[in-house]
């Protein structure tokens, strides 16, 4: 009776679980643990680890479809220029309108006063230093002197973005290397998208040179994990993402050249904040399946970077 008394009500389990993943759990330990366990009197239940799911079961090439609505299954890049024969003074006075009586407070580029010349030190923009203007769409002011010169630090690509608030004017693109992306329907349902089939994108880009709008023209880049596979799932809203995810693409916006946050290595091809789910049949890295917010979250990340349903209309397919 005292012992019965004495055992805990809820019966505890003990995962034993492979930490470093090399090697099974020592057949040993399991073993110890269930005679500890039963000689104490509580039931022995061992817990295996989820299994981590990456690829889907193996498709065949007659198995693999293009996907309805949308042409061809393979778009390739290359270096596009920056357009040519504007000077950033006469892309930015499109975007802007003349602040003849600057309010009192800070130009969030330089931290001094707009009532007073700008504080920005450097390669010197051909603009009067005491210039104010304002951004049309969302109406932030800054320094002209300020702008120009955050513009000649960027892709020089005919597009400004505002440092406060994020608003586009232009088209943004960005300063992916050269690569392919090919999109096809495979046969298999990813985990909570049972009614449809998957969308699979396969992202390849090389090792190479550094461009001109790069971290570090003229020196080497590296191209870890390549092939990358992604997945989406063959509903009508997947779709809407793979096309704005075409258009990221083509303005060069899904990679960059940077640091790894996972490695630390420099000058290597990286994510460039639209996030990709690279797991296929589980989600225990985070980047899988079940994620019930994971297209209406991609679709923010995108319209983030100036891709909408509106982007489609100026680029058809």
């Amino acid at each position: 009776l005292m012992w019965s008394l004495l055992t805990p009500r809820r019966v505890p389990t003990v995962p034993v679980k492979n930490l470093t993943g090399s090697s099974p759990v020592n057949p040993a330990l399991a073993g110890i643990t269930g005679i500890l366990m039963s000689a104490a009197g509580l039931p022995v239940c061992l817990t295996r680890p989820p299994k981590l799911v990456l690829h889907p079961p193996p498709v065949s090439k007659s198995e693999i479809q293009s996907i309805p609505g949308i042409s061809h299954t393979c778009r390739k890049t290359t270096k596009k220029q920056a357009k040519k024969g504007k000077t950033p003074e006469e892309v930015l006075k499109k975007y802007l309108q003349k602040v003849r009586h600057p309010p009192d407070e800070d130009c969030t580029i330089c931290m001094e006063r707009l009532s007073a010349p700008s504080g920005y030190k450097g390669s010197q923009p051909a603009v009067k230093p005491d210039l104010v203007g304002k951004l049309m769409k969302c109406g932030h002011v800054f320094h002209l002197h300020c702008l120009v010169a955050m513009y000649n630090n960027g892709n020089k690509d005919g597009s400004l973005q505002c440092p406060t608030c994020k608003t586009i004017y232009g088209v943004k693109t960005g300063t992916q290397p050269p690569g392919k992306m090919e999109y096809h329907l495979i046969p298999h349902a990813l985990p909570g998208h049972s009614d449809c089939k998957t969308i699979r994108i396969i992202y390849n880009i090389p090792p190479g040179v550094q461009g001109p709008e790069h971290p570090n023209p003229g020196k080497s880049f590296t191209a870890r994990g390549f092939p990358r596979h992604c997945y989406l799932p063959d509903s009508e809203k997947g779709r809407k993402v793979l096309k704005l995810l075409l258009v990221a693409w083509d303005r060069r916006l899904i990679f960059a050249i940077g640091t790894s946050s996972t490695t630390g290595e420099s000058d290597t091809v990286i994510w460039n904040e639209i996030h990709h789910k690279t797991e296929f049949g589980s989600n225990l890295t985070g980047h899988g399946y079940p994620d019930i917010n994971y297209l209406d979250n991609v679709l923010a990340e995108l319209a983030a970077q100036g891709i909408t349903e509106e982007s489609l209309a100026q680029e058809k397919d």
